[in-house]
């Protein structure tokens, strides 16, 4: 029987119901909720709020699906509280990877999507699932979870270096994927603080 679990639920939810708000308002709501560059139009909320806006249907389709296939076994591992977690600390780790290149570069545009959320959910599930096999859409090559984001982060790397694919943030999607990656780490590692007397 499908199931899904309910913060996987809920964010999938949540970014449909934005993407319908955002197809009412138009601009207003990409004005106040995009993640833009430093300046007059940057608000501290954006760093969360610019993932739940998309820049049209396949947009939204393909990172909630994304989310769908990754998140689901993710959430029934770590637990919803924990899951949600990671989830939002990805999606904080892109935008400022964003910000700290559109600084750099002197780009400025506004970023939407959920997409650094997705590719932090990508690195834990090759983290934790490594031999699961993942089939590519196009074309549809069957390969294991850990070549599957190894070859993701490469080409977003290569993508975002050479100034590939316009209009698409490659170091958010690379920040998603390192800002997830040093939580697992940090999880992993059992460091807690010290308390002194």
């Amino acid at each position: 029987m499908f199931y899904m679990p309910p913060i996987t639920q809920a964010l999938i939810l949540a970014n449909v119901l934005v993407f319908l708000l955002e197809n009412l308002t138009g601009g207003a709501t990409l004005a106040w909720l995009a993640l833009w560059p430093a300046g007059p139009q940057f608000n501290f909320w954006q760093l969360l709020t610019y993932a739940f806006l998309h820049d049209g249907f396949w947009h939204l389709l393909l990172n909630m699906f994304g989310l769908y296939m990754f998140g689901s076994d993710l959430e029934r591992v770590w637990g919803p509280r924990r899951y949600l977690l990671y989830y939002v600390v990805c999606v904080l780790a892109a935008g400022l990877s964003q910000t700290a290149f559109a600084a750099a570069t002197g780009a400025y545009y506004p970023t939407i999507g959920a997409s650094g959320g997705v590719f932090g959910l990508l690195l834990a599930f090759a983290l934790y699932f490594p031999q699961r096999m993942i089939l590519l859409l196009f074309p549809p090559i069957p390969m294991p979870a850990w070549l599957f984001a190894t070859l993701y982060g490469v080409v977003e790397l290569a993508s975002g270096v050479a100034g590939l694919a316009g209009g698409i943030a490659h170091f958010a999607h690379l920040g998603g994927m390192l800002g997830g990656f040093l939580l697992i780490r940090y999880w992993r590692s059992g460091w807690r603080p010290r308390r002194h007397l």
